[in-house]
């Protein structure tokens, strides 16, 4: 029986392609590849993939609609996004359709193997528990992790997996702050260490903000600690 996790590259640009491709088969992955949108999202749809490889710039249609289409089919796929890229609009564009992360080019294939690993990795852990936060005078929050779903009252709220995760990690570390890099390693599943920029967990913040906070700019829950880090105040 084959068990090695099977990748879907989508990547128009052939020497990149073919570069990750055989990167990828050399660290024990399955690969499938597709040079445009249309074809790739084709595959997305119809197959079953650990992780999806997915470029932004794409002839056909762009990796943005491509994410968007796979998200509305399956809002668990993971996704990382590959991006020439690199302003914090095109970031949180990405982040904010789903992917659970983006890698730069040109990019460290060091890196990039580490980033798969990670993603996957984490995509294969089950949630383990339900999440409340309550407020004075407003109905509590709940969040059913294994649903990526969220209720206040009669307002209904979906999560992505990643947002999920690091509420969960938050929140079974609620008596105290949690930094950055500690996310970065516990969540994304970096090494420490790592020289890998910190743009992407505030972006996932402040998109958890939006969703959790009746006032995003002062929020009572998702809090952060100068100079420590980020608190989930469940109460």
């Amino acid at each position: 029986m084959n068990t090695k996790p099977h990748i879907l590259v989508i990547e128009d640009e052939a020497a990149i392609r073919t570069g990750l491709v055989d990167v990828l088969v050399f660290h024990g992955y399955d690969v499938t590849s597709a040079d445009d949108g249309p074809t790739g999202l084709e595959h997305a749809l119809a197959g079953s993939f650990d992780l999806i490889l997915l470029d932004i710039m794409l002839p056909g249609m762009n990796g943005f609609d491509v994410c968007n289409a796979i998200r509305e089919a399956d809002k668990e796929q993971p996704i990382i996004m590959l991006t020439a890229k690199v302003s914090d609009e095109d970031i949180v564009r990405g982040l904010r359709l789903g992917a659970d992360d983006y890698v730069a080019k040109p990019f460290s294939v060091e890196q990039l193997v580490l980033r798969i690993a990670a993603v996957i990795r984490r995509s294969r852990c089950a949630a383990v528990e339900e999440i409340v936060l309550r407020s004075e005078g407003q109905a509590d929050m709940v969040m059913d992790t294994s649903n990526l779903t969220g209720a206040r009252g009669d307002e209904r709220i979906n999560f992505t997996r990643r947002e999920m995760e690091i509420l969960e990690y938050l929140y079974a570390h609620t008596e105290r702050p949690v930094s950055r890099d500690e996310l970065l390693c516990e969540v994304w599943g970096y090494a420490k260490g790592l020289d890998i920029e910190t743009r992407t967990v505030d972006i996932h913040v402040a998109k958890l903000r939006r969703k959790l906070e009746p006032d995003p700019k002062n929020p009572r829950h998702l809090t952060t600690v100068r100079g420590a880090g980020y608190r989930l105040v469940s109460g």
